[in-house]
């Protein structure tokens, strides 16, 4: 009875992940890029998220200044509605107002990238409250650097698959010092290989890396089973190893979310250190979350009379319904993304 009281408590977090997981879909940002390719002419690329053939309702208003010259070409594919288009200013944009229209009317954001000829950037991230903006002539390094921070935050939050295998770690670790080691060697290993797919070092398609990734979340909840049975592996003793091996691909499932948005060519290192912190503020506070609800639910009285009676097989065995959750729900995004592969 204690056993499924506990269990019930720390399944009740990856219920509410998954519930997240249904809804934070339509949270991902709606895209513009504005590049100029001549004097006073720009290309103008728009993406918005999209299920199937539904799109969210949001559209790009230029100022009246500025002239539209060609009309908008549509293409649906990868989840996302992507227009693209020419326009023309006298100013070359500086001092001209953008609005994406419809954005107040929904939860996600939208980052605008504005590109000159001469170098200059301008990185702004519009949200419901605030959807438009106005193009500066000399845009600071502290507005991408505070953009590029909340996209990591963002990104390790509303990327369910990467908080299930953070949580399986957790759940596998035993003590304090093995949690510490785990995720210091995670960190370490997907910080790699996020500046290496950045600066052009290594290149791998997305689509087997998503797949291996949920492999690896699968591999680890069958650890826990494994060790909730009383045996004993290379995993189980040394988790930090998997840690890192798989580590190593998240940091490439970090780098092909960082693409999709492109980084400042004058502030590479800036963004990618201040995204990849992004990422460990997010990572830390999911962590620190995780551990205090099980530090709280180990002071309820039923817990700590049945901990009393339990030995260490019992006690990771309290775990076993968040493993066979997390592996189950991996398992079916393995299948699924193996599938697409070969489709």
């Amino acid at each position: 009875m204690k056993i499924r009281f506990l269990s019930a408590l720390l399944c009740s977090l990856v219920l509410s992940l998954l519930s997240f997981a249904s809804s934070a879909h339509e949270l991902r940002p709606a895209y513009l890029a504005v590049e100029q390719v001549d004097a006073q002419l720009f290309d103008v690329t728009w993406r918005v998220p999209a299920r199937g053939e539904m799109r969210l309702s949001l559209n790009v208003k230029f100022d009246e200044n500025t002239e539209q010259r060609s009309l908008p070409q549509p293409l649906m594919a990868t989840g996302y509605y992507t227009e693209r288009w020419q326009v023309s200013h006298p100013d070359n944009l500086v001092g001209s107002h953008i609005e994406i229209a419809g954005l107040s009317q929904t939860m996600t954001d939208a980052i605008v990238r504005i590109s000159w000829l001469d170098g200059r950037e301008q990185l702004t991230r519009l949200l419901p409250d605030r959807p438009d903006m106005v193009v500066e002539e000399s845009p600071g390094s502290g507005q991408i650097a505070g953009t590029y921070f909340v996209l990591g935050v963002e990104h390790i939050l509303l990327g369910i698959d990467h908080l299930l295998f953070v949580l399986a770690l957790v759940v596998l670790v035993s003590g304090w010092k093995q949690l510490v080691t785990t995720i210091t060697a995670f960190t370490l290993a997907h910080s790699i290989t996020l500046a290496a797919a950045v600066l052009g070092i290594v290149s791998v398609p997305q689509a087997p890396v998503e797949a291996v990734i949920a492999l690896s979340i699968v591999f680890v909840a069958a650890e826990i089973i494994y060790k909730g049975r009383g045996s004993s592996s290379l995993a189980i003793r040394k988790p930090w190893l998997v840690a890192f091996g798989f580590g190593l691909l998240h940091g490439l499932g970090f780098a092909g979310a960082l693409s999709e948005i492109g980084i400042p060519e004058q502030a590479i290192p800036l963004s990618l250190a201040l995204f990849n912190i992004g990422v460990e503020a997010g990572q830390l506070l999911f962590i620190a979350t995780v551990s205090v609800l099980m530090l709280l639910l180990r002071k309820l009285p039923p817990v700590q009379q049945w901990e009393i009676r339990a030995d260490t097989t019992a006690t990771i065995a309290s775990a076993l319904p968040v493993a066979y959750a997390v592996g189950g729900l991996a398992a079916w995004w393995l299948i699924d993304r193996t599938i697409a592969l070969v489709v």
